[in-house]
């Protein structure tokens, strides 16, 4: 939903196809009646077919626009039935009735309505197909019955009405079967009758209709026909079947090699007939193209030739496309660039000449392509696209239009325009008053429809809503209620969701809790019922899922939700999958997941072997990726390194610092808060060699070894003051930007510029052996809480020997397992150091008895007696 969003592939939706009603009904093949005489739509619609010896049947003339009543006439249906028991009958007249119940349909513009089917019921039970039935009357009668809708079953659709169709269809297509396997000169199979039948057949599909194995088989029986009268296909069929190929594939027809070579056959007719496809066409075709690619077909050669032969023709037929068409064309080229196609410069050329037609066909856009074409829009604009004035202004015009179709928009129309306003503030569009209006009418809708959204619906949905509160729209009351009332919704459609709705939902989770969501009862059962569904799924998350799971789950429980042990099972796998990817995630990827890592063991996540193996495979990346890591990820990746202490080298830390002091604009383009990110990372990296070198000097090692500690806090000392010299110059009201800041300044021997506040309090194990050595050393001076030189407090001063007692909890190490201290205790300590203090550190958990306080306390009262000097920290 990328995704979103996040991020890379962030989202996947599904789109209208072009419906092509077929109104030239003229087939060139087949021998020509010269009977001249009027039909049920004033004259023959088609005219190659077997002509009867009987005596043709009284006609009734039915304009397409005139009334429905004259297409059910009780005597108009007798005649028809006596008709269809004559034993040389063709049924020319059955095709003819409802060719023109499919132009009574094309007039109203829509199909049939229930009640209408209704009424046609006793005809449709009179249709028994025979053996003398030809190929012509066979095509005529499914492309007309499909066009008109008669098909279309709804939810109050009677049972009777469902057996009709299906009976009458069974029969229809079990001929049409009949008539592939006899092979085209055997039956006089000719090239348009063939594409509209597999026209009928997707769109029945399309609508509703079950994808039979007969069907499948049909299907199978004219693939090889197609490609034996390839030749004879006209621009108007090589789409149409393209477009009818698709839609059986979007709808579960496999894509098997007999198939693969079909579609590559008719893609081969396009180079020839590139000049002869009209706008709808055009339309067709680039659909149909994009649909097969998104569902596995792959980037052939012939593909990229189609799209490259379509471009310029598109911008010289700009002025005549119409607003479907205009949709489903850009729709295409989003998936196809979503796909794997270039946004070449033609291809953007193209995009801006269907933009400009917008504006001046505004009021003829509808509910379905207003929605599909501000998804494609975003999706373009997310693959580089610029946002221009034109574009701008073709928004500016689509807002409105939204915004006066709320009640229509039906659940997947409001996801994607959801997402795609999402997507394009994501992008660098401001939002705006219209972009809010437009969010604020949406929204009662999402409320009306909850229990019809799907499970790819409702992550669009979650992730645009979190999207657009992460980039500034108020977490308003109205957003809650949208968001609580999806919640059910979100368990109940578990088990329907992809590994990337599951990987946008839990980031959106994730986001609105960062923004003021309260963590409920309810948001933490969806989480965990979310969560189980990882082991099902774990091979199928791209790495982009991987880390913003990771991160989500992170966000989430440094906000409350629970660390379960169902949670560190998800999160031990989604480890397993982070080492066996290392290579695959890019620089944003892995400062996200350092980042998240870093707050899981802060939160209580242990130090697993699989933990201790993650971190150093994505610190082994960062060398090689320096230069493509953004400002904020540097910023992440600086704290993340910086938090970890004792538990990895900070070679990672000194690339990035070596890289910000070449390449200035970087950390120039950091935000105040990335700034002091970075700056503590910096100075905890720092404190870490610092401590290390203490000890090197302790143990005598050799001399360049410390040369090279020294080198390297030469260069973080001089990233650290040039990050710490523009913010010390700026007004700080938050007391933990002041505690860096002050930090910083001790550490550059610096007049601190702030004044910090720090909370003051006396744990149980400090006032403890506080009490104990004083007992043991009654004369000995001994202050708590005490903040020396503008640092954080230290629970147990000594002032007259210069020593410093630090109790160190869980909380003080890396994973809480009091071995390996993390990053903010090595910076107090070093800073402590290097203001001349001896710092003891006593984890809690060696305090649980006497006898291990004791031998504390004679550690302290030999450090006296040494007199103060430099300790190993």
């Amino acid at each position: 939903m990328n995704s979103g969003g996040i991020g890379k592939r962030n989202h996947r939706s599904d789109y209208s196809e072009y419906r092509h009603d077929n109104n030239r009904a003229t087939f060139a093949s087949g021998r020509r009646c010269c009977v001249k005489h009027h039909s049920l739509l004033g004259k023959r619609s088609f005219d190659a077919y077997e002509s009867s010896p009987n005596p043709p049947a009284k006609r009734r003339s039915v304009a397409s626009g005139q009334g429905f009543n004259r297409l059910i006439n009780p005597d108009q249906f007798e005649e028809l039935k006596k008709r269809s028991v004559c034993l040389h009958y063709a049924r020319e007249d059955h095709s003819q009735y409802v060719t023109s119940v499919k132009h009574y349909t094309s007039a109203r513009g829509r199909p049939l309505s229930c009640n209408r089917q209704n009424l046609l019921i006793p005809l449709l039970q009179a249709f028994k197909l025979a053996t003398n039935w030809s190929w012509q009357s066979l095509t005529a009668t499914a492309h007309p019955l499909a066009s008109a809708g008669v098909f279309t079953c709804q939810q109050n659709t009677r049972q009777t009405v469902r057996d009709t169709h299906t009976s009458l269809l069974t029969e229809l297509v079990g001929a049409v079967l009949h008539e592939g396997n006899q092979g085209p000169e055997a039956r006089k199979i000719y090239a348009m009758g063939l594409a509209n039948f597999l026209w009928a057949m997707a769109k029945l599909i399309d609508n509703g209709q079950p994808l039979t194995l007969q069907l499948k088989e049909t299907v199978a029986a004219l693939l090889p026909l197609v490609i034996v009268l390839r030749t004879e296909f006209k621009a108007q069929g090589v789409a149409n079947q393209l477009w009818a190929l698709a839609k059986l594939v979007e709808n579960g027809l496999p894509l098997t090699p007999e198939l693969k070579k079909t579609i590559t056959t008719l893609q081969s007719r396009v180079i020839p007939l590139k000049n002869r496809f009209k706008p709808q066409e055009i339309a067709s075709l680039m659909w149909a193209t994009a649909k097969l690619l998104d569902n596995g077909r792959p980037m052939t050669l012939e593909l990229i030739k189609t799209v490259t032969a379509m471009q310029t023709h598109v911008i010289t037929l700009k002025a005549r496309f119409k607003p479907q068409e205009i949709a489903n064309l850009l729709w295409a080229v989003a998936k196809l660039v979503d796909s794997g196609q270039p946004l070449t410069a033609p291809l953007r050329e193209a995009v801006a000449a269907l933009l400009s037609c917008v504006y001046t066909l505004i009021n003829a856009f509808k509910v379905r392509t207003s929605s599909n074409l501000l998804w494609a829009m975003a999706k373009l604009v997310d693959y580089g696209l610029p946002l221009t004035p034109e574009f701008k202004k073709t928004l500016a015009a689509l807002l409105p239009c939204v915004q006066s179709m709320g009640d229509r928009f039906i659940p997947q129309n409001i996801a994607n325009l959801l997402w795609a306003m999402a997507k394009m503030m994501d992008n660098g569009l401001p939002l705006s008053a219209e972009l809010i209006k437009t969010i604020t009418v949406l929204q009662p809708r999402v409320l009306a429809l909850k229990a019809n959204f799907k499970a790819q619906h409702i992550a669009s949905l979650f992730w645009a809503m979190a999207k657009l509160v992460d980039i500034g729209h108020p977490l308003t009351s109205k957003f809650i209620k949208t968001l609580s009332a999806l919640l059910p919704f979100t368990l109940v459609r578990n088990d329907q969701f992809t590994a990337q709705h599951l990987a946008n939902l839990l980031w959106a989770m994730a986001k609105l809790v960062e923004h003021g969501q309260r963590p409920t009862p309810e948001l933490e059962e969806t989480v965990t019922t979310l969560l189980s569904r990882l082991s099902v799924l774990m091979d199928q998350f791209s790495s982009q899922g991987i880390a913003n799971l990771l991160w989500a789950v992170a966000k989430l429980v440094d906000f409350g939700q629970a660390l379960t042990p169902d949670l560190k099972e998800a999160i031990t796998a989604l480890l397993l999958r982070v080492i066996a990817m290392q290579v695959d995630f890019n620089p944003q990827e892995i400062a996200n997941l350092l980042w998240a890592l870093v707050k899981l063991m802060e939160n209580g996540q242990p130090l697993t072997p699989e933990l201790k193996e993650t971190l150093p495979a994505l610190l082994s990346q960062v060398n090689a990726l320096k230069e493509y890591f953004s400002a904020r990820a540097i910023a992440n990746l600086l704290w993340a390194t910086g938090s970890l202490g004792e538990l990895i080298n900070t070679e990672a830390a000194d690339v990035l610092a070596a890289y910000l002091l070449r390449e200035p604009d970087k950390y120039l383009q950091l935000t105040r808060q990335d700034l002091l990110m970075s700056l503590w990372g910096l100075l905890a990296c720092s404190a870490k060699r610092y401590l290390e070198k203490s000890c090197l000097k302790e143990r005598h090692l050799e001399k360049h070894r410390e040369l090279n500690v020294h080198d390297k806090n030469d260069t973080a000392d001089c990233l650290i003051k040039k990050l710490f010299t523009p913010l010390k110059h700026k007004p700080i009201e938050d007391e933990l930007e002041k505690n860096i800041m002050a930090m910083a300044a001790s550490w550059l021997r610096k007049k601190c510029p702030v004044e910090p506040h720090y909370q003051t309090t006396h744990s149980k194990p400090q006032s403890l052996f506080c009490a104990q050595l004083q007992s043991a050393l009654p004369s000995l001076r001994v202050e708590q809480e005490k903040s020396l030189h503008s640092l954080p407090p230290v629970d147990l001063l000594l002032p007259e020997h210069n020593i410093v007692v630090e109790i160190q909890g869980p909380f003080h190490y890396v994973g809480r397992d009091f071995q390996t201290r993390n990053g903010a205790t090595l910076l107090k300590t070093a800073l402590l150091q290097r203001a001349g203090y001896d710092v003891i550190g006593i984890p809690v958990n060696q305090l649980r008895s006497p006898d291990s306080s004791l031998s504390h306390i004679t550690q302290i009262q030999q450090k006296i007696a040494q007199g103060s000097g430099d300790i190993c920290g």
